[in-house]
């Protein structure tokens, strides 16, 4: 019995003796083991500046003229107020919201605005507007990133400017004084519905406003409510939408609007 439980330990010190190399082999990986050479990413070439359009962007608005824009209401040309470079809400019946006669689903938004140096009132009626991020009705139907003179001005903070309107207030305030432009830079992430309209997973949005980190990939609960709780209805794609408020300010301004779409 002995000479056997002897020969079964010579076979095991054997077996771990063999097996030393191997692993000592396999513990010493090669920074080659984990290089990736394909495929290789397409080149873009940046703008001159951080704010202007890289090569892969489409031009949304570059000062000249609204071909890219239609009423949100009837899809008839949008007649907003174009001049120096600007756009400008325009306030006469029949004119609300304007948003692009292209649909899109998931992006990346570069949007300029400036709440005018002269403007009054307070709390919401002081520069109001929104970029929907998927417009996916007429009038205020979709999804809300609010535009509003923050600077100064008191009102609930999932309604001031950088906030997803009613959902998430900014993470802090970076607004500019009125007069100012400001800048937001987005990323969009559209919800994915299963084919019973229920969602497989929710939207997202990250927003730089002038530069500083106000929402970090944040999931929305659903549609802008204004009054009752957010909630999806199933789209594939849709517009970026602009607001017309309505307030009695005067009209706050856009320029310099370009979208990369995220394949």
């Amino acid at each position: 019995m002995k000479h056997t439980q002897n020969l079964n330990l010579l076979a095991l010190a054997t077996l771990i003796a063999l097996a030393v190399p191997v692993y000592a082999q396999q513990a010493a990986p090669k920074p080659e083991d984990t290089e990736v050479w394909s495929p290789v990413p397409a080149v873009v070439t940046p703008g001159a500046t951080n704010t202007a359009a890289p090569s892969d962007a489409i031009v949304l608005f570059d000062g000249k003229n609204l071909n890219q824009w239609e009423s949100a209401q009837d899809h008839t040309p949008a007649q907003w107020i174009v001049s120096d470079g600007t756009m400008k809400v325009k306030k006469a019946p029949g004119v609300g919201n304007i948003q692009t006669r292209q649909a899109f689903k998931n992006y990346q938004l570069h949007i300029e605005w400036k709440i005018p140096e002269s403007i009054t009132g307070d709390g919401q009626a002081r520069g109001n507007s929104g970029v929907f991020l998927a417009s996916t009705g007429p009038g205020d139907a979709g999804y809300e990133l609010q535009v509003l003179d923050s600077y100064n001005n008191k009102t609930y903070v999932n309604g001031q400017a950088g906030s997803l309107y009613k959902q998430s207030a900014p993470l802090v305030n970076p607004n500019r004084k009125p007069g100012e432009w400001q800048t937001y830079d987005i990323v969009w992430t559209a919800p994915i519905f299963n084919e019973d309209g229920s969602v497989k997973t929710p939207a997202y949005a990250t927003v730089f406003f002038n530069g500083v980190l106000v929402q970090n990939h944040t999931e929305l609960k659903g549609e802008t409510r204004y009054i009752g709780a957010p909630f999806y209805k199933k789209f594939d794609g849709a517009p970026i939408k602009l607001q017309a408020h309505g307030d009695k300010s005067e009209p706050i301004s856009f320029r310099n609007i370009w979208v990369r779409d995220l394949k």
